[in-house]
């Protein structure tokens, strides 16, 4: 019998693939997107644009796994890949604290040369950032008063997240289906002290919590390292968005998604 060789694949390779590495990252189209509003470009601008849209970059994808964290644990009780899930992003959230340490490379009067072509843009406008508030537990709807020109569908966005269950949802449906009452809180302090008493029974539920308080744990870590750095740039002035800069990013740093959770190491 005859053994054919068969031909290489197209898709692999630099036979003439049909496609390629740039196709298929649309390298073309995300190396354009970082356009100077400063003429002439002030040299940091760059440095300022890209590192904002690496943050959205990454907020999308935190977006994706702590969505189907949630969903797993609303629709299945799962523990497992919820975990799984939250680890990943534990990850991506040290890389956003250390992403702060590149901004800061950036000279205050470097800073200056162009903050004023960003009013009234600011960072408090993330919708993405908000989104990923509101899943993870933290719903706040004055927020939707106080953004400004929001485009209907990032609004719209906004109050899906508002409306739907959230991480924390998802969490008290895990635990009611292990058949623990998360009627009222003391019920649920109930829960949480047996689980943390007998982890080798409820080792994955007291895995899943912990995952949850890393999570927020990171958030504000980024806080804080995200106020610093603020602070170092232009100090008491207010943000260019209308926020009030620097004290509004302090008035954040104590923000937890989950404060039962904090809570039950004072009760342990």
């Amino acid at each position: 019998m005859t053994h054919i060789t068969p031909a290489p694949d197209p898709r692999f390779g630099e036979q003439g693939g049909l496609l390629t590495y740039s196709d298929y990252l649309r390298l073309a189209d995300l190396l354009a997107a970082q356009v100077p509003e400063s003429d002439p470009a002030s040299h940091d601008e760059l440095l300022f644009i890209t590192i904002h849209q690496v943050y959205e970059l990454w907020f999308k994808l935190l977006l994706a796994e702590l969505s189907d964290a949630r969903d797993r644990m609303l629709v299945a009780g799962e523990t497992y890949l919820p975990r799984v899930r939250l680890e990943r992003c534990h990850v991506v959230e040290r890389v956003l604290v250390g992403q702060v340490d590149v901004i800061d490379t950036m000279t205050p009067q470097d800073f200056l040369a162009f903050r004023t072509k960003l009013a009234p843009a600011s960072g408090f406008q993330s919708v993405q950032f908000r989104e990923i508030e509101f899943l993870s537990g933290l719903k706040d709807p004055d927020f939707l008063h106080r953004f400004r020109r929001l485009p209907p569908a990032e609004r719209a966005r906004l109050e899906r997240r508002l409306a739907e269950p959230s991480l924390w949802d998802g969490f008290l449906a895990v635990l009611a289906r292990a058949g623990f009452p998360v009627g009222d809180a003391e019920a649920r302090f109930a829960a949480y002290a047996r689980i943390a008493a007998d982890r080798e029974r409820f080792g994955p539920l007291w895995d899943l919590a912990e995952a949850l308080v890393a999570h927020d744990q990171a958030f504000s870590l980024w806080r804080a390292r995200h106020v610093l750095m603020a602070e170092r740039q232009i100090g008491t002035k207010p943000g260019t968005g209308g926020s009030a800069g620097g004290a509004y990013l302090r008035s954040r740093v104590e923000t937890r998604f989950y404060p039962e959770l904090w809570e039950l190491r004072s009760r342990l």
